[in-house]
């Protein structure tokens, strides 16, 4: 066998195993091309996503909050800056009427700097900013309404399908508890109230329950290490689980019991089960996968086996796509970039 055809049967070889190995996942397309990219979340209609960046190409010292066409990619067109570009921003999410978004930025306590990365020793820490408050801007990036105004970390909003409610995470009793409020920003109430990190929530379907990740302690000591860190608003997301409740608080689960992070958890389309990443099955830590479960915790399936970091999924609201973050096809590089998929049942 020549060279030639020994190439060309490796990579049909390649594209075959790929396609076995991520059943799932038909017609994967990349949108984004360098930076960080990630929480890519779908408009109403399908026909957008809000995410966030670092891209440096685009003269960004931190994450700013973009939209983009999902039928484009950002080698043919540029994304529509949202967010000011100043401070930091995260965790973007459309408005019901598609043609607002909700993001938290620090821009307007932190000033236009970007605020500095936490000094995380030996240890993987996250920032807990606490100059984030909740923003409603236009897509040509008009803030028209500041939604939060307390004293803490106010951020990892997402909106209801029935478009009633808002959900975020809120250090404003000591804790990162989550809370709802409704869509106008009025009528907040906490709805967890178990020590530990409780963020990046969603909606079911029916928005009748929230499906989120949570950090949960072993020891006194871990619960001591946990408080301490969020005095000086940093996280550790090593070790954290999937959770579901309903939008009141009650009926509060625990649905996987993997060990390290499992994370960043979606419903799917039907809300039967949840989507999330996790590096459980990893020998070494930064080896993230998505996966799905039965809402109930059974059947386990692994969804994903491309490259060492896979995230940040979510479906399209009519259920046929799905958008995640990855580090796959980078050229060797560090860069997380967005792709969408035919999701295939």
């Amino acid at each position: 066998m020549n060279r030639l055809v020994f190439l060309l049967t490796l990579i049909s070889y390649n594209l075959w195993a790929q396609g076995v190995d991520e059943k799932h996942l038909k017609n994967v397309r990349q949108l984004t091309f360098g930076g960080n990219n990630a929480e890519a979340y779908f408009s109403r209609n399908d026909k957008y996503i809000s995410f966030q960046s670092d891209n440096k190409q685009w003269g960004l010292e931190c994450d700013q909050i973009f939209y983009l066409d999902v039928k484009k990619d950002t080698k043919t067109e540029k994304p529509n800056l949202i967010s000011t570009g100043l401070g930091r921003t995260t965790c973007s999410f459309f408005m019901p009427n598609g043609k607002s978004v909700v993001y938290a930025s620090t821009h307007e306590a932190g000033g236009h700097a970007c605020p500095m990365p936490p000094d995380m020793g030996k240890k993987y820490l996250w920032a807990v900013y606490e100059t984030f408050d909740i923003y409603v801007a236009d897509l040509k990036g008009k803030i028209k309404k500041q939604l939060t105004n307390t004293p803490g970390y106010d951020a990892e909003a997402t909106i209801s399908p029935d478009g009633k409610s808002i959900v975020f995470t809120s250090t404003r009793n000591g804790d990162l508890d989550l809370y709802i409020m409704d869509i106008d920003g009025k009528n907040v109430r906490q709805i967890t109230h178990e020590l530990g990190y409780d963020g990046g929530a969603f909606f079911s379907p029916d928005s009748k329950k929230l499906v989120f990740r949570a950090s949960r302690f072993s020891s006194e000591a871990e619960r001591e290490e946990y408080k301490e860190n969020l005095k000086k608003n940093l996280v550790a997301p090593t070790n954290m689980e999937i959770f579901t409740c309903n939008v009141d608080g009650s009926d509060l689960k625990q649905i996987t019991n993997l060990g390290k992070a499992n994370w960043a958890p979606y419903f799917t389309p039907k809300g039967d089960k949840i989507i999330f990443a996790s590096n459980h099955h990893s020998q070494r830590g930064y080896d993230f996968q998505l996966y799905v479960i039965n809402a109930d915790g059974t059947n386990l399936q692994k969804i994903t086996t491309e490259s060492n970091f896979n995230a940040f999924p979510m479906f399209s609201y009519d259920g046929k796509k799905l958008i995640f973050s990855s580090n796959r096809d980078n050229g060797g590089t560090r860069d997380t970039n967005l792709f969408i998929a035919d999701w295939v049942d």
